[in-house]
């Protein structure tokens, strides 16, 4: 008997590893296609090398500027690695973010099948899940994620215009802004100062970093976006 049960043990511990290495072999290391539109607007993802099946890891959804593409965004594959968190650059269904109703168009519900599929190849912490966005993609980010708050529980602005009110808002997200005091394109006194003074006036946790540039943010900067939305080390 005690035979039998030693043998079935090891026949539970062979299947045990043999479901881990498939699961390790199913997932999409790496840079991948999300593959879930018909036309050449879709959207990228990205695996870090470090990610284990089984155990959560935190996810950024990042959104491009105005025409722009996921690809666009790839410098933060770096730093996903280095830091340890997926990414997912989707791609507005139009030239830009939000053509319709601000949290409730076609690009939330095209995120929103973004969100859910990548949910089913990884396991992410949705204790530290980032929507954000560079101009025009910082903007939508904003916007969609005081209507979406209870699912990102932390919003990224880099160099985004004035805040568009949602037609709702839920949950509370932490907020990280970004903004140069030499923006031409979306000036900083009506867009990066005017938000963060509103969103503070209304209880949200706001981070807010001002630097010396014009509208792209500085490398160091996008960094510490990232930090900042990351698990704290321990100790």
């Amino acid at each position: 008997m005690r035979l039998r049960f030693l043998a079935l043990s090891c026949v539970a511990c062979l299947v045990l590893a043999a479901s881990a290495a498939r699961a390790q072999d199913e997932v999409p290391y790496g840079q991948s296609r999300l593959g879930l539109s018909d036309d050449l607007r879709d959207g990228t993802l990205y695996v870090p090398k470090s990610y284990k099946p089984g155990t959560p890891m935190p996810l950024l959804i990042m959104l491009h500027g105005f025409s722009g593409w996921g690809d666009n965004q790839r410098s933060i594959f770096a730093l996903a690695e280095e830091l340890g968190f997926i990414v997912v650059l989707p791609e507005s269904r139009d030239i830009t973010w939000g053509k319709e109703a601000p949290g409730f168009d076609q690009d939330v519900r095209y995120i929103g099948a973004a969100f859910r599929h990548v949910g089913s190849l990884v396991n992410i912490d949705f204790d530290h899940v980032a929507l954000g966005g560079q101009s025009d993609g910082a903007g939508y980010a904003l916007t969609m994620g005081l209507a979406y708050g209870d699912t990102f529980n932390h919003l990224i602005v880099l160099a985004g215009g004035g805040m568009i009110e949602p037609i709702r808002r839920q949950g509370k997200p932490k907020i990280f802004i970004a903004h140069g005091v030499k923006d031409a394109t979306m000036p900083i006194d009506v867009s990066g100062r005017k938000n963060v003074a509103q969103l503070k006036q209304e209880g949200y946790d706001v981070t807010y970093h001002e630097h010396e540039g014009g509208h792209g943010t500085p490398r160091e900067i996008v960094r510490e976006s990232m930090e900042w939305f990351l698990p704290k080390p321990k100790g």
